[in-house]
């Protein structure tokens, strides 16, 4: 209960309990707005308690005394007394008796509610929260977007509470988002409420304001076993007198706005009904038989074309059955293209719900609807509005409030599509025409600068180009490390994608140019090398349009890498040889070191020998000279896998070590990684316990950092050393697991790198036929990719298993190897 501020006296208990309560304010050291969060209250709520304009409920105190350690109890009388300042209300000269009733008869009880809907479908669930609400606390709010049933679900619960609230079942429309007219002032409503319990007149406070009416109708209330449906109350003010007091009555509110004032009241919020939900009801409320004879059964497609256009919405759902009642000679496609012209018939609903906002708000939401993602949070909201993050919040909060936005987790915001087609026409008929454009470009501004700064968080090495697309947002997420990042584009990319597709349609070229640019490390770590080669594609058609060399240098590089890792290496050479002389031209030394590391990487998947190892080491003096030795210890790294792979340990165990030795604070940095794979495979017959250390402590690292390439490469890289310490069984394992987790990826070309080893291993552990398939897999796979070398390393493994039992076609695969060797040689 929440008494409103009278007149008062003196010696005022609501005057000391306020005082009492800003002392606790000033003890916790915390300000309105922070304390009332950290209670769990509104901070317009709690700024009322501590000014004295209102006497909170019990359960505020406690809660304000359970947060700053202190006993409620001791305030409890104090409370009572502010609670209930009024006396009970004076008997009346002449006692009006109402009508006596027929002989016999019992007198009935007033009943005004709405009739229960014949077709209430589903909405099991929230019908059991609100009985057990109404059970726990006798009040229970029900809130939820216009259209969404909030009305038949708080009807249809009173019509079952009825024969437990016998005395009076009674109903007021507070007309909270009425078209047309105002709210229902509590005044009113409790005069009409008074006078549906035939309460005389004469009982009934004519001055004094809405406080003495308010204990008026508790006191009727209090000895009467009654339920009352509030309906469409426009918010908590409204609607807090009208609540029963200390007796057995209930009430039920509707609303759509989440009632935050009312923090006695447990809410149960409403959503748009399941899939089935929604044709049950619309059969049902259509009247359409069930059975094959039904026009919706005829006609499934256009029967769900239904559903997607309603919404699900309840209201929608009864208007379109409604027209299929009515006119029997429509067939469901006919219905559908009614449906799908023009404006729907609840843009009038939604309007009354955006009415209640102010002009900045109705802005803000009109914005909101000109997104092109779905779900989104706070900082995309404040770089659309161009508005502080702190006023994207609350007006967020706001919009949440009234049921114009949904919140489908924790800081992560969503609009109906319903109502997001309501905003979008509304931005149309109201905002200046160049509003939309500018609200898109400041979107993809946000997504640009924040992809950049995740990317920061993830990669090793600085970006060779900074963000030049379009101006930075005044915030953007703080991401404490890989990570945050990680998590972040994970749960944002599908909105990137979406703002990718704007920017190209937009003709923002460059955002189309950089962002892909941005989450290359993610899409290494969780999403494969398909979907990038696409963006990359679209990102260099953007780059030759913007005419910028080193812009367009990157543009070729970052394709040609992205066609290297899908496994496409013919096309993967052409965009590093477009690439090269823009470099030159650009002067960038970043740019030509990164693309000589990744001309080596092609160089070395192609079989060729000489030529990559002088590429990575070219690469490191390059990076040298750029001033990036992290640049020139991942170059060093790499030469010492290619030394591993040659046969030459040692001095590749020596260089894994030199790169191993170049400080960096996150140990899972690539160089590291490799170097730490190569050198526990290097060192396997010497030592095998620091091997097995070295390449288990690699593949914690690849998994804490989420890479599950790299997770693969380590787990192959295991079951070599394993094999090569006799362990062929765990040999075995790792070989699977990497071959499992390739599966997961959809990385099939992937496995053209790990095809040798683990078929090597499959010989030795006795398992020919297994090794037989292996390297025939590898011989189909490596032409096609033109992976050379792998291709002559199948051959040889094919010879090594048919040596025995088929000495002939081994010599065949043997001469084809070492052809192939021939022809990759240095001057061939």
């Amino acid at each position: 209960m929440v008494v409103q501020r009278q007149p008062t006296g003196k010696d005022d208990p609501q005057d000391e309990l306020a005082a009492r309560l800003r002392l606790l304010q000033e003890v916790s050291g915390r300000g309105v707005r922070a304390l009332a969060r950290d209670a769990g209250l509104s901070s317009s709520s709690l700024s009322r308690y501590l000014s004295g304009q209102t006497v909170p409920p019990w359960t505020a105190v406690i809660a304000l005394c359970r947060l700053l350690k202190r006993d409620p109890r001791p305030l409890r009388p104090l409370w009572e007394r502010a609670s209930n300042p009024l006396p009970a209300p004076p008997k009346t000269s002449r006692q009006v008796q109402p009508p006596a009733p027929p002989a016999g008869a019992p007198r009935p009880p007033r009943n005004d509610l709405p009739r229960d809907v014949p077709d209430f479908t589903g909405r099991e669930e929230q019908l059991a929260a609100v009985l057990a609400a109404v059970e726990g606390s006798r009040v229970v709010a029900v809130d939820g977007m216009a259209g969404v049933g909030k009305t038949c679900l708080a009807v249809h619960a009173a019509h079952r509470l009825a024969a437990e609230y016998p005395d009076a079942q009674l109903y007021v429309d507070l007309h909270g988002f009425t078209a047309g007219r105002e709210p229902l002032d509590p005044d009113p409503a409790l005069r009409t409420l008074l006078a549906a319990l035939d309460v005389p007149s004469e009982k009934i406070p004519q001055e004094g304001g809405i406080e003495p009416l308010a204990a008026c109708w508790r006191s009727e209330l209090a000895h009467r076993r009654a339920v009352v449906v509030l309906d469409n109350a426009a918010d908590a003010d409204q609607v807090r007198p009208l609540l029963p007091g200390a007796g057995p009555s209930v009430a039920l509110i509707t609303s759509r706005n989440r009632l935050l004032g009312l923090n006695e009241v447990p809410p149960v919020s409403l959503d748009v009904l399941t899939e089935r939900e929604s044709a049950e009801l619309l059969a049902r409320a259509s009247g359409d038989p069930a059975g094959p004879d039904g026009r919706l059964s005829r006609d499934p497609e256009a029967a769900a074309e239904v559903l997607r256009l309603c919404g699900h919405l309840p209201l929608a759902l009864r208007l379109a059955a409604a027209r299929l009642r009515h006119r029997p000679g429509w067939t469901v496609g006919v219905l559908v293209e009614r449906m799908a012209e023009g404006a729907s018939e609840f843009d009038t609903a939604f309007a009354m719900s955006v009415r209640q906002l102010d002009r900045a708000q109705r802005r803000f939401f009109r914005l909101l609807g000109l997104l092109p993602v779905a779900a989104f949070d706070e900082y995309v909201a404040a770089a659309l509005a161009d508005v502080p993050l702190r006023t994207a919040r609350e007006m967020l909060e706001d919009l949440l409030d009234a049921h114009l936005v949904q919140q489908p987790a924790a800081g992560r915001y969503r609009l109906h599509d319903l109502v997001r087609q309501h905003a979008r026409r509304a931005a149309t008929e109201q905002d200046p025409p160049a509003e939309p454009e500018r609200a898109l470009g400041r979107v993809l501004d946000y997504y640009v600068h924040a992809a950049a700064a995740a990317d920061a968080a993830m990669s090793y090495l600085p970006p060779v180009l900074e963000v030049s697309a379009g101006r930075p947002p005044a915030e953007l997420p703080a991401f404490a490390g890989k990570h945050a990042a990680l998590f972040w584009f994970g749960t944002e990319y599908t909105n990137l994608m979406a703002v990718f597709e704007a920017a190209v349609a937009a003709g923002a070229d460059a955002h189309v140019c950089e962002l892909p640019r941005f989450m290359r490390a993610f899409f290494a770590r969780r999403c494969g090398t398909t979907h990038l080669n696409v963006l990359f594609e679209r990102s260099l058609v953007a780059a030759q349009r913007l005419g910028d060399p080193l812009q367009l240098a990157e543009a070729h590089s970052d394709l040609g890498f992205a066609r290297y890792n899908a496994g496409r290496m013919a096309e993967a050479d052409a965009a590093y040889e477009a690439a090269a002389p823009l470099v030159s031209q650009a002067g960038g030394g970043r740019s030509e070191a990164e693309l000589t590391m990744r001309r080596g990487y092609l160089r070395w998947d192609e079989g060729r020998v000489e030529e990559p190892l002088d590429l990575f080491r070219l690469a490191g003096r390059l990076y040298a000279d750029a001033g990036c030795p992290m640049g020139a210890a991942h170059a060093t790294a790499y030469e010492a896998w290619a030394m591993l792979q040659l046969g030459h340990r040692e001095e590749a165990a020596r260089l894994a070590r030199e790169a191993l030795d170049v400080p960096h604070a996150d140990p899972a940095w690539p160089p590291t990684l490799t170097a730490r794979i190569t050198l526990g495979v290097a060192i396997a017959d010497e030592e095998p316990e620091a091997a097995m250390a070295h390449l288990e402590q690699a593949l914690a690292l690849a998994r804490e950092d989420g890479h599950r390439h790299n997770e693969a490469w380590c787990l192959n890289c295991l079951g070599v050393a394993l094999r090569r310490t006799g362990r062929y069984e765990e040999a075995l394992a790792g070989h699977r697991r990497a071959f499992a987790l390739l599966d997961e990826l959809f990385e099939e070309h992937w496995k053209i790198h790990f095809l040798d080893g683990y078929a090597e291993t499959c010989r030795l552990a006795g398992l020919p036929g297994e090794a037989l398939r292996l390297h025939r897999q590898a011989l189909e796979l490596a032409p096609r990719l033109g992976y050379r070398y792998a291709e002559a390393l199948a051959h040889e493994g094919v010879a090594a298993v048919l040596d025995e039992t088929d000495p002939p076609a081994a010599a065949e695969h043997r001469a084809a190897g070492q052809a192939i060797l021939r022809e990759l040689a240095p001057g061939a």
